[in-house]
């Protein structure tokens, strides 16, 4: 039996991940009463019950005995019933937006405003976030995004990577990305655009890669960047952070910073302990 425990915050794709779940062949089973969880989970391994994969979506709504959520979960490992805990988070400014698009109330804001309501949230699951075996930043994932990283878990077999890194190159005349952790600036290079043959490509092709890594401070700041980052890593992980934006600028997008962002990529994303995607934000408008 495969037992699945879906909670997070409201707003953050709960629904969303259970119908997914559903998909990939889970009986699910939404606000599911705390007190009723063993029981449900015994049912399922019954004589005769051919279910063998099953979720459940646990969230504030069931606030009267939200608080003895993670005392029942301990009890059934303690039995023998094991299972896996997926926490979906998202940032406040995120859900905030989230909810004025859905004009939906937060369910613990009462006549208080929207973010008293997530604060209030976010206290009452700190216990089941810290014991979360997954936790999924659905704050710049795409639905399709959100879909590949359940599959990777539930279908694949995976080892999930609770860090994910998202490396963006980005025009400086176009702004810092926002939601940007990381910023650096790659304009000390020399300009590829000021180079007839040079100015149409991107640094997605070899001729603009070659020239911007063949200065020797190209691979310097490579190798400065790498170090930093690794180091930077694992306290991130310490702290809670399960999301990273690293973003690399120069003066339009489409010379150094994609090829400086497509080289660290290279270098970074061979470790294996974490989730990378990459981005070239501003490759087109260069």
């Amino acid at each position: 039996m495969r037992f699945a425990v879906v909670s997070g915050m409201s707003g953050a794709g709960k629904s969303t991940t259970l119908k997914m779940l559903e998909d990939f062949g889970y009986y699910c089973v939404d606000n599911l009463p705390v007190p009723l969880i063993p029981m449900f989970y015994e049912l399922l391994l019954a004589p005769g019950s051919e279910i063998e994969k099953a979720a459940i979506g646990v969230d504030v709504r069931t606030s009267n005995n939200f608080s003895e959520l993670t005392d029942i979960l301990k009890s059934m490992r303690g039995r023998g019933l094991d299972y896996e805990v997926v926490f979906l988070e998202s940032e406040d400014s995120i859900l905030i937006k989230r909810y004025k698009e859905t004009r939906r109330a937060h369910p613990l804001a009462g006549n208080d405003r929207v973010d008293s309501g997530i604060a209030k949230e976010r206290e009452m699951l700190s216990e089941i976030k810290k014991d979360a075996d997954y936790i999924i930043d659905t704050s710049k994932l795409l639905t399709r995004e959100l879909r590949a990283e359940l599959e990777k878990i539930f279908v694949n077999n995976e080892n999930y990577k609770n860090l994910f890194i998202s490396i963006i190159s980005f025009g400086f005349k176009y702004g810092i990305p926002q939601d940007a952790d990381l910023v650096f600036d790659v304009r000390f290079l020399p300009n590829p655009f000021y180079l007839d043959e040079l100015r149409p490509k991107s640094g997605n092709d070899k001729e603009v890669r070659d020239y911007v890594l063949g200065f020797k401070e190209a691979g310097e700041f490579l190798d400065k960047l790498e170090d930093m980052v690794n180091f930077l890593l694992p306290n991130y992980i310490l702290e809670g952070k399960n999301q990273l934006v690293i973003a690399i600028g120069c003066t339009g997008g489409k010379h150094r910073s994609v090829t400086l962002a497509n080289a660290f990529f290279d270098r970074i994303s061979k470790n294996t302990e974490y989730g990378f995607r990459k981005d070239h934000r501003d490759i087109q408008r260069g």
